[in-house]
């Protein structure tokens, strides 16, 4: 079995299906990280409604496509980063002032970087969606 990232495929797909202009994705296979990396997504308004379907396998997200991103994808490697650090990553990775989220694993689940700089706490970059 060949080493994945589900994270990063999961994306591309949801990329993949958004330049095809379709209003839903599924994305196999599925994963924790990536069912709590979709939730900050929904949570910012990037994706609308998305389930997990249990294929008796992995299992797959069922996701609905806003068409509201333009670029998303994983960070890698995933690079740890410190609360105060994270501006600098945010001009790294993201096109200008407040627009788009960073997703940041840490000791307190996985948040948005702007969750991560009100609690003042850091983790590792996961991925970027703007």
């Amino acid at each position: 079995m060949p080493m994945m990232d589900t994270l990063a495929n999961g994306l591309t797909t949801i990329m993949n299906n958004k330049m095809r202009h379709k209003r839903e994705c599924v994305i196999s296979p599925a994963s924790k990280l990536l069912g709590r990396v979709l939730r900050v997504m929904q949570l910012n308004g990037y994706i609308g409604e998305f389930e997990f379907v249990d294929d008796g396998r992995s299992g797959k997200f069922k996701i609905q496509l806003l068409g509201r991103i333009n670029k998303s994808g994983a960070i890698k490697p995933r690079i740890p980063t410190s609360f105060d650090e994270i501006e600098t990553w945010e001009k790294h990775f993201l096109p200008s002032k407040d627009v788009g989220i960073l997703v940041i694993s840490t000791s307190q689940g996985v948040l948005s970087h702007k969750e991560a700089k009100e609690r003042k706490i850091g983790g590792r970059l996961l991925a970027f969606v703007y």
